[in-house]
């Protein structure tokens, strides 16, 4: 009987990436601690109620911005417009935590706004007339400003490829410039920005570094502190299966929206290609406001904020080792992203060749993995592995397994491959979608073997959405913290986990200078992708 290997790759692959699911719905009746009947008594309605009105705040805020700055940057032409384009996407260089550690650092008494109203105005108790965003509201403007960008990005490429004919039809019914937006080209575009919106809303209940700065009990800080603070690994995967049924409905959501979505109007007339408005004088100068203020919130604000500390407190930069943060930040992310190619790869040529309904299915589940909050995926890690440990590892006689993979580079890369293998397995599945099935038929008419055709025909075909896959990735796991904090070995640090640690330690100061290299270093592959991120068919 002849093995077929690309078949048995891939749903190993997929089963692989499914267990931590499996885990937390398997764990869910599980004796729990005298804990779960102390906080069921006290806060878990707490951690519910702010979970839902954090979630409720932050898609309303970042679909006004979201929205609002796609609509302007396609429509309308004005001064820096084709600027704005692209830097509205860099807010995605600053994580939410590093976010609330620039609004504190700035707002706080005697802080950086206190400096500024004391040099321009001289002594004055200034403290009682500076804001305080802190609480609730600290987190839902960290966490907005961070992540508006998903709702901006699709929303942009909706209004981008609607025609002409839409907007020529809301002109000949009388229509304001108000009135068709809202009437027309906001419906159409209806499907993208609530798949934004629930990417947003899945980072926001996974969200831990900004919500545990200020303090906010929600689900994902019960999650963690069942675990950390309780040691109650059983309560914490209770926990984490109604985060996951709620996210889950979310993830199918989104999944609907995507499914029925049209950028496009089909119309008797076809497509025509949509002319901006040219804005100018009051217009022009407001449009131009919106935009800045919103790039100057979400980008200049916090790297300015950071870039103030470091050079105000030097010392900090040089009692950092950023030669090692630095390499055992680019060491997970060309591990991770290594191994997060060459599976995706490899699971979707799988699929490709084998066309199984049961394959499709694990499939579609085991990119389920990026809903996932990343303090789940690490207490579903550690769960999983202790009870393998204990119940195959021991009663085989072998020794204990559970340091290989907890507390260590391995565990921590395998949770990464967990996390982010749904980015890596879909961002290559675009690429295959673009090459016809009839290559393959041609290749194999020509002699070549399966593995032939994928290594000498597939690979070359996709090197440029392998590499926007690669920078993905890495992207991501610069800014991941749960996992790493969690998972990472004794005396390991990444820019993330030092800024995140001195912060809770209350020296803002001192998270300064590692939060300033990460943003600096996520821009720089936010830069690098944005030409695939922001591709236009005819600018």
């Amino acid at each position: 009987m002849r093995i077929n290997f690309w078949y048995i790759s891939s749903f190993v692959i997929s089963l692989f990436v499914i267990i931590p699911i499996l885990t937390v719905f398997s764990s869910f009746l599980d004796n729990t601690s005298n804990y779960y009947q102390v906080l069921k008594d006290t806060f878990l309605m707490e951690y519910i109620f702010n979970s839902l009105i954090l979630l409720a705040s932050v898609l309303i805020l970042t679909f006004f911005i979201g929205t609002g700055s796609a609509y302007l940057v396609s429509f309308f032409d004005f001064p820096f417009s084709n600027f704005f384009k692209w830097a509205l996407i860099l807010s995605f260089a600053v994580p939410p935590y590093i976010y609330a550690y620039s609004l504190t650092a700035f707002f706080e008494n005697y802080g950086t706004a206190y400096t500024i109203l004391k040099s321009l105005f001289g002594e004055g108790n200034y403290n009682q007339i500076i804001p305080k965003f802190d609480g609730l509201l600290g987190v839902v403007l960290s966490i907005s400003f961070s992540l508006y960008a998903y709702v901006y990005i699709l929303a942009r490429a909706s209004f981008l490829y609607q025609s002409q004919n839409i907007i020529d039809l809301g002109k000949n019914l009388g229509f304001t410039k108000f009135k068709a937006f809202y009437s027309i080209i906001l419906p159409a575009a209806r499907p993208a920005i609530v798949a934004g919106l629930s990417l947003v809303a899945m980072e926001t209940l996974a969200e831990f570094g900004a919500v545990d700065f200020f303090s906010i009990n929600t689900l994902t800080t019960g999650i963690y502190n069942s675990w950390i603070a309780f040691d109650d690994l059983a309560f914490a995967n209770q926990l984490s299966f109604f985060l996951l049924l709620f996210i889950f409905a979310l993830f199918i959501l989104e999944n609907l929206s995507r499914k029925n979505a049209k950028y496009h109007f089909n119309t008797k007339a076809g497509f025509k290609q949509k002319q901006k408005i040219q804005l100018s004088g009051k217009k022009a100068f407001l449009a131009f406001s919106f935009c800045f203020l919103v790039f100057f919130l979400s980008f200049l604000f916090p790297l300015s904020q950071m870039m103030y500390w470091t050079f105000k407190f030097p010392e900090n930069l040089f009692d950092l080792k950023i030669l090692d943060l630095l390499m055992n930040t680019l060491y997970l992310v060309i591990l991770s992203s290594l191994l997060l190619i060459i599976f995706g790869l490899v699971s979707n040529y799988g699929n490709r060749v084998n066309k199984n309904k049961t394959l499709n299915i694990l499939s579609t589940l085991s990119i389920s993995g990026y809903a996932i909050p990343g303090v789940i995926l690490a207490v579903a890690f550690i769960t999983f592995v202790a009870w393998f440990d204990d119940s195959v590892i021991k009663n085989l006689g072998f020794v204990s397994i559970k340091k290989v993979f907890i507390g260590s580079i391995l565990g921590l890369v395998l949770v990464y491959f967990i996390r982010f293998y749904s980015l890596a397995y879909n961002g290559i599945k675009s690429g295959y979608e673009k090459i016809n099935i009839s290559v393959d038929e041609s290749s194999y008419l020509l002699g070549y073997s399966k593995r032939k055709t994928f290594m000498n025909i597939h690979i070359p075909f996709l090197r440029n959405s392998l590499l926007f896959v690669g920078i993905l990735v890495s992207l991501e796991i610069i800014r991941e913290l749960p996992i790493t904090l969690i998972l990472r070995p004794f005396n390991f640090e990444t820019f993330a986990t030092t800024a995140y640690i001195s912060a809770s330690e209350d020296l803002l100061e001192a998270a300064a200078v590692p939060s300033l290299f990460l943003i600096l270093i996520a821009t720089f592959f936010i830069i690098i992708t944005s030409k695939y991120i922001l591709r236009d068919n005819y600018e």
